[in-house]
């Protein structure tokens, strides 16, 4: 299928089905199946109409692939295969669900759903072609089981899967019993070389913990100088650190060298908190600041839906962003001037917080950007997102893979595990999971006993 280097062990020709919801996942994906045929149902084309129209992320996939379907289906029908441009590349048609001797999903699952349909202009094209394998491919778990029920081959779409999450890069490494000369010079100099250490140097910028007898040191492996760096008690708008790893966090959000950030980690680990601290500590070196977040449809219904002028309509999901910045404020009770700073940065746009849809258009120029609940995002999402950022900006994804408000994405698929895996050699950037939570007791009572 679409994993890599395994085209050449794959001898059976088979025809993949596509789902409309990995369409919305990737609208290249019909190029990314190699030798074989892929098809396209006609309700496929009928949502995707519906779709077309929008500034959502999925309105711009639904246009994308009609764009290009149009683009390989020039003077010929699409109700006969159309060779796919390329090398081993196969053909792709249109299918339609004309009723047949084979099993009736309507007649199983009902006839007031577009799925349905879909399944049986897969099993249609299934007994068109019995000699070979039909696959129907959905990020849509349901669809996917429904299929198998009536004797259907169901796959999810497996391009820009980040597998053995256990593996995941967590961007810190802890060495101890570390001899006490190392951490002496350490503590006499900000910068020592790695080979000081018995650890192997790492390809990629990476957070070291030393523990000596009586302390822990915190280190920066930064890889462009192959030194490691000694990271110094530092704060962001009178946010310290309340463990090694936010240390780590702050160290990379304050960090001018390091221009993409990313931070993983359970609700109450201080993700957000620190990503806004820091943005509103290096205010002065930023043209502006922006704080976003996917916004996920109630209902599947668009926030259009909601009653209210944009402002009401968004409100309720930049809710736990404006929490933050509350925070961030009572730090400065006894500070009437700081608070009416920061009062100023938000009357004057200095800093906006708004749905990722209303960034669309604007210029990524010296802005320190930050996507919140980025596990929400689509891979495509996340290099488009990072592809329009311009000179001396600085990008910030936080998020927790394994807390995910989308039905077709989950802790392999999503945008912030596959950034992670894909960005984690490059000089520009740095990660850290975030494991220990400092909400509070109560908070850490939930993420460990329940």
């Amino acid at each position: 299928m679409s994993k890599e280097g395994k085209s050449k062990l794959i001898k059976e020709h088979k025809i993949f089905v596509l789902d409309t919801s990995v369409i919305l996942y990737d609208h290249n994906a019909f190029e990314n199946f190699q030798e074989h045929d892929v098809a396209i149902p006609i309700q496929v084309l009928e949502e995707l109409d519906n779709m077309k129209a929008g500034n959502d992320t999925r309105n711009f996939e639904a246009r994308g692939f009609i764009r290009l379907m149009d683009s390989f289906s020039q003077n010929q029908m699409l109700n006969e295969w159309v060779l796919l441009n390329g090398s081993r590349k196969g053909r792709f048609k249109v299918i339609m669900d004309k009723a047949t001797r084979h099993a009736d999903a309507e007649a199983v699952f009902g006839n007031n759903k577009v799925d349905h349909r879909i399944l049986n202009a897969a099993l249609n094209i299934q007994q068109e072609n019995p000699d070979k394998k039909v696959v129907l491919v959905s990020k849509d778990i349901c669809l996917r089981l429904k299929a198998k029920a009536l004797s259907l081959n169901a796959e999810d779409y497996e391009t820009g899967k980040v597998k053995n999450l256990d593996e995941l890069y967590t961007g810190k490494t802890t060495v101890s019993k570390v001899a006490e000369k190392v951490l002496s010079s350490l503590k006499k100099q900000i910068n020592i070389p790695l080979d000081s250490l018995n650890v192997n140097s790492p390809k990629r910028n990476h957070f070291f913990a030393l523990e000596g007898k009586k302390d822990i040191v915190p280190c920066f492996y930064y890889h462009p100088t192959a030194q490691l760096e000694r990271i110094e008690e530092q704060q962001a708008l009178g946010i310290r650190p309340k463990n090694i790893e936010q240390a780590f966090a702050l160290h990379a959000l304050l960090n001018p060298a390091i221009k993409l950030v990313t931070i993983q980690g359970n609700a109450g680990t201080g993700k957000t908190l620190l990503a806004l601290a820091s943005a509103l500590e290096q205010r002065k070196n930023y043209r502006q600041i922006y704080v976003t977040r996917p916004t996920i449809p109630l209902s599947n219904k668009d926030i259009g839906f909601l009653p209210g002028d944009a402002q009401s309509k968004v409100d309720p999901y930049m809710a736990p962003i404006w929490d933050n910045l509350k925070f961030l404020k009572e730090q400065f009770v006894q500070d009437e001037k700081m608070q009416a700073k920061i009062d100023e940065l938000v009357s004057t746009d200095k800093i906006s917080i708004t749905p990722l849809a209303f960034i669309r258009g604007r210029t990524l120029t010296k802005i320190f950007f930050i996507v919140d609940e980025a596990q929400n995002l689509t891979p495509h999402e996340v290099k488009t997102i990072i592809s329009r950022a311009g000179e001396n900006s600085k990008l910030i994804f936080t998020g927790d893979i394994y807390q995910i408000d989308t039905p077709y994405l989950d802790a392999e698929s999503n945008g912030l595990s596959y950034l992670i895996e894909k960005a984690k050699n490059h000089p520009l950037y740095a990660h850290i999971t975030l494991q220990k939570g400092e909400r509070s007791e109560l908070a850490n009572l939930a993420n460990d006993l329940l």
